[in-house]
Order: C-alpha cells, then structure tokens, then sequence
C-alpha cells in the first residue's frame, strides 16, 4: 500500500470490533490497536462499577486516539483500529483525513447481549450494553460502511477488503 489506509471498526461493546480488527489486521498484514486500551484508569473504575462512560470521560481517550492516527498516517501506516465511535461527533474528530474510514459493526442488542456474556472482557459489563445502544448514533450510509455481525468473521473481513483494498 502506497499510501496509508485506516479503518476504524465501530459500533457498541460485544459487536466484534477486537474479533474482527484482529483478523482484518492479520490478513492484511497492517497494525491492529484496540481503543480500550487507552481509557484513563478513572474510566475503566467507572465501567467496572457498572456506570456509563458520559461526553466528559472521553475527551481525553478521543484526544489520544487521534493523536495515534495522525501519527501512524505521517508514518504512512495502514491499520485497523476497534472504537466504539458512538456518537458522530466522536466520528468527526477522528475523521482527521479521506484516508481514514468507518466501518459500523451493527446487530440487535439480543444478539449483542448474547455474545457478551459468552465473552470475558476486562472491563465491559453486559449491564452497560443498554446505555452504549443509548448513545449510539446511528451512522448514515455517506458515513460509513455497515456490516450485520450475523455474518461470520470471515464473511465480515471479505466485505471490508472488497469494499476498501480492493485496488
């Protein structure tokens, strides 16, 4: 790849972001980075007593985040990044070039509820899965791409490829 390309997997926690990124990341042979890992310790105590994260707990994660894109894009790498995005105004401050490109992992929040508790996560509890469908906005067709996460891994992956590397 000539230039950098970043796909930004998003949608609400136990959609498949951390599944999918991995296994994009790995057939394209580009960085995978997981936005949880860059939640302030104040966050992840709030998420681990069951609160939702609100606009103020993510000014500084956001702040971060962008920071690594603009970073890894002046390095010319490509990479896929799991971030939960929710709301469009989260979109736009990591939308800092055309190269950068959603991609919203969407489901029922039975579906989702029930993969979340089949799943270990650090932090998110499936008891906060009612607030993250809260906040979502929904992104529109213009911004991104959306993928049901009724499809397999594999399936998801092929469609990403398809629609964003296949030059």
């Amino acid at each position: 790849m000539s230039s950098s390309k970043v796909i930004i997997l998003m949608g609400v926690s136990g959609c498949g972001k951390t599944t999918v990124g991995k296994a994009l990341a790995e057939k394209l042979n580009i960085d995978f980075i997981d936005a949880d890992e860059y939640h302030s310790v104040e966050s992840v105590k709030k998420m681990l007593a069951g609160e939702p994260l609100v606009d103020k707990d993510r000014e500084i994660w956001l702040s971060v985040l962008t920071d690594i894109i603009i970073r890894k894009m002046l390095e010319k790498s490509s990479f896929v990044l799991a971030c939960s995005a929710l709301k469009k105004k989260y979109r736009q401050q990591l939308k800092v070039s055309e190269a950068v490109r959603f991609i919203h992992l969407a489901g029922s929040k039975d579906v989702i509820r029930e993969r979340m508790l089949l799943r270990k996560h650090l932090f998110m509890s499936p008891t906060l899965l009612d607030s993250q469908f809260a906040c979502l906005e929904v992104p529109s067709e213009d911004e991104c791409l959306t993928i049901n996460v009724d499809l397999s891994v594999q399936d998801i992956v092929q469609t990403i490829i398809h629609s964003h590397f296949a030059d």
